[in-house]
């Protein structure tokens, strides 16, 4: 991706969150310059990869697969003194968008639809032994609700509404298209992107960058390469 888009994106998601009533941290609007400024006091800023993170996840088509995320607290796996034991995080996505299919080893997490359009979710349990989609019922539950869905059928999760994921439950979500952009939050036990993303089909979780202009701000897993 250009970083000229990764700009172009974070402008977007700023004022789509803005126009819905979500502010973010502060740290969320700070510069390069500012976070230098401030470097010593983002140890665990660093620790936790907390921030913009921005993935077309190596598709190369960010507005058919792709979403800006940003990770508000986390937590680490191996050092519960550091940061908290859960993890938060606000996925800003575009009509017509999905993530793709993946399931989680270590993490349960709540999606839930903050504001925009409706989102769509399709599920399949994983085998714990191979990683394949089962065709297998699914047992998820809706807020508290249970709930018994075929592989892959299609779930509408409607704003305020939420969708508890437990480990593997391969999942695809996204906006319902023709519905519009879509604010996702996502609250769940401490996340490891590096570690705990088992996707279907190969992909790049972060996005390889060309600095075709300087960046607004940076991403999450950026501090090191900018000497933060």
């Amino acid at each position: 991706m250009k970083r000229s888009e990764i700009n172009a994106l974070i402008t977007w998601a700023k004022d789509f969150l803005a126009q819905s009533n979500v502010r973010l941290p502060q740290l969320a609007y700070w510069s390069p310059s500012d976070l230098k400024s401030r470097a010593s006091q983002l140890d665990a800023v660093r620790q936790l990869e907390l921030g913009w993170d921005i993935t077309d996840f190596g598709s190369g088509n960010f507005n058919q697969i792709g979403a800006v995320l940003y990770t508000v607290r986390n937590g680490l796996v191996d050092d519960p003194s550091v940061g908290v034991p859960y993890c938060e995080k606000y996925i800003v996505m575009k009509d017509g968008q999905h993530l793709p299919n993946h399931y989680h080893v270590f993490k349960s997490e709540d999606i839930i639809n903050r504001a925009g359009g409706d989102l769509f979710v399709q599920l399949w349990n994983a085998d714990k032994t191979t990683g394949k989609m089962l065709d297998t019922d699914v047992h998820v539950r809706m807020d508290g609700i249970e709930h018994i869905v075929r592989p892959g059928e299609e779930i509408i999760v409607r704003k305020g509404e939420s969708i508890s994921l437990t480990p593997y439950i391969a999942h695809v979500l996204g906006p319902k298209p023709c519905t519009g952009d879509c604010i996702i939050g996502e609250v769940s036990k401490v996340n490891d992107d590096h570690t705990d993303n088992f996707f279907l089909d190969p992909i790049a979780r972060f996005a390889d960058i060309e600095e075709d202009e300087a960046p607004l701000h940076l991403l999450c897993n950026e501090y090191a390469k900018f000497e933060i």
